[in-house]
């Protein structure tokens, strides 16, 4: 008997009956890994407690690879459409901290519940992380365990009716959406020309500035009856065809420069290949195809360069980044002193550095202490926005001299799951031996002001969404979701159209979310 009462047995046996319950669905909605913390605190009622180590521990690691996903975007959002989804993020959490103080104004409640029923109202975790730090743990918890399951609830429903509620038109959205995109990232394709124009024969490639007047790349040629990957100094032949690679657009003008196009094909000879190269070598990461000088210096061609199923033009000036796929063509021997030079490992792409996560944590741990005096009042980021800060600055900096800070997606969602757990599993436990009593007392006043903070701020939101800022309704269904940091919302709001819109405006805006969730809660307790 004594091994079950011990914190390590315990933990595994909360985590086991978590995971069970929480992979229960009733139309599709479930608790997932939240329900170790209701699991917690049923333990946690029967008096079982848990090292307090086991709440920081899983708080540093959970806080600082939410940071580190957000990161990258975190900045571009305020680029361009991102401004609005910003704008609608700030009054959907801003709404909702308001509404959280309200409600314990009304009720009676401490800060510290009124705290917790906002995260949970938002089903924000950062959120009640940050709040820990603040507040007495138990009444947080509480109001956050709550709130949350209507939180949950509520943001499904609401995804699903309001485009029909506030007249918002769906297919007609998918259409300018579709056509957008198509503008915005032109299909890469690539087209057989044969060489007819008399002003370009017998000049070399570089003469005419083929890649300059077209925006294409030619990536092989078809010359007295050899195929071969052709240089700046090759020269053009009446009646040679060519392999040009680039947008619609461009192949127009390729057309207008080189002449009609062809289905006579390029048959490869053995020794030309063409493949995409991944990028692993940290040495070139940062830097574009222009500057590493690859056609030149390797006589290859670079056609695209694929980043996260999205296809870019050679041309185009981006940044490469740890995991893009660059395809070139060229000869055997080319092509492998280029995969020398850019890394193509692909075992770097599963390996996990975890040197990254410990130097950010002490770094943001250290940065959480230091405190500025405005106004008689010692304001500092806390452990909690130390570590969420540093995570994201990292993230976006990516290398310092030679360290680079990378971490591939499956090592940061376990490392998020094993702080998650650990922090559900501790502060559940602390809440659940107060939360009988608790709920005795304001149990109905609890429920009622979850509700009304879950659902208010999202009508707000969609208020000002169409008669202020003018969001389309996919890009909204995105970005309501995304604002009340709801994954399950999300679900509902993508089954509802066959793009993807709402999934960019949720990715783009949950890192802000986060930001603005933890910011607030800091506001309640200073206003309380």
């Amino acid at each position: 008997m004594d091994i079950i009462l011990t914190p390590y047995f315990a933990l595994f046996l909360i985590i086991i009956l978590g995971f069970l319950f929480g992979g229960i669905k009733i139309k599709g909605i479930g608790l997932d890994i939240s329900a170790v913390l209701f699991v917690a605190m049923v333990f946690g009622y029967y008096g079982l407690e848990m090292p307090t180590e086991f709440k920081y521990i899983g708080l540093v690691l959970f806080i600082f690879t939410i940071g580190f996903t957000a990161g990258p975007s975190f900045f571009e959002t305020f680029k361009k459409d991102g401004k609005k989804l910003v704008i609608l993020t700030g009054i959907i959490v801003l709404s909702g901290a308001i509404m959280s103080v309200l409600c314990a104004k009304l009720f009676g409640f401490g800060k510290d519940l009124a705290g917790g029923l906002f995260t949970g109202a938002i089903t924000s975790t950062p959120g009640l992380a940050a709040l820990s730090e603040l507040s007495e743990v138990e009444d947080a918890v509480i109001g956050y365990g709550i709130a949350y399951p209507f939180g949950v609830i509520g943001v499904v429903l609401f995804a699903k009716i309001f485009p029909r509620l506030f007249g918002f038109n769906v297919k007609k959205s998918e259409q300018y959406f579709n056509d957008e995109l198509n503008e915005k990232f032109p299909k890469v394709v690539n087209r057989n020309y044969i060489v007819e124009n008399p002003l370009i024969i017998g000049k070399t490639i570089s003469e005419i500035s083929f890649r300059q007047v077209t925006g294409s790349n030619i990536s092989r040629i078809l010359q007295n009856g050899s195929a071969f990957t052709p240089s700046s100094d090759t020269v053009l032949h009446s009646g040679s065809v060519i392999k040009a690679v680039g947008t619609e657009d461009s192949l127009r003008k390729v057309q207008e420069l080189i002449g009609k196009p062809t289905e006579y094909g390029i048959a490869l000879n053995q020794n030309y290949d063409v493949r995409f190269i991944i990028v692993t070598n940290n040495k070139v990461l940062n830097k574009t195809v222009n500057e590493l000088h690859l056609q030149s210096r390797y006589n290859i061609i670079v056609t695209r360069i694929r980043r996260s199923g999205v296809d870019f033009s050679a041309t185009s000036n981006i940044k490469l980044q740890f995991g893009d796929k660059i395809k070139v063509a060229g000869t055997k021997e080319d092509i492998k002193k280029v995969t020398e030079v850019l890394g193509d490992d692909i075992s770097k792409l599963h390996e996990s550095n975890y040197l990254p996560v410990a130097l950010g944590i002490v770094l943001g741990v250290l940065l959480g202490k230091l405190s500025v005096n405005i106004g008689g009042f010692d304001l500092s980021l806390g452990l909690t926005g130390g570590v969420m800060a540093m995570a994201i600055v990292l993230s976006r900096v990516r290398k310092v001299g030679p360290l680079v800070f990378s971490l591939t997606t499956s090592a940061n969602k376990i490392l998020r799951q094993i702080g998650l757990i650990l922090f559900l599993t501790s502060v559940g436990t602390e809440a659940g031996s107060n939360i009988v009593s608790t709920l005795k007392v304001d149990g109905l006043n609890m429920l009622f002001s979850g509700m009304a903070i879950t659902m208010i701020p999202m009508i707000i939101g969609v208020l000002v969404a169409k008669y202020l800022l003018k969001m389309d309704v996919l890009q909204l269904l995105g970005g309501i979701t995304g604002g009340m940091t709801s994954t399950p919302g999300l679900a509902a709001a993508s089954s509802m159209t066959k793009t993807n819109a709402p999934g960019i405006a949720y990715a783009t805006i949950y890192p802000i979310a986060m930001v603005l969730v933890i910011i607030c809660v800091q506001l309640i307790f200073m206003i309380m």
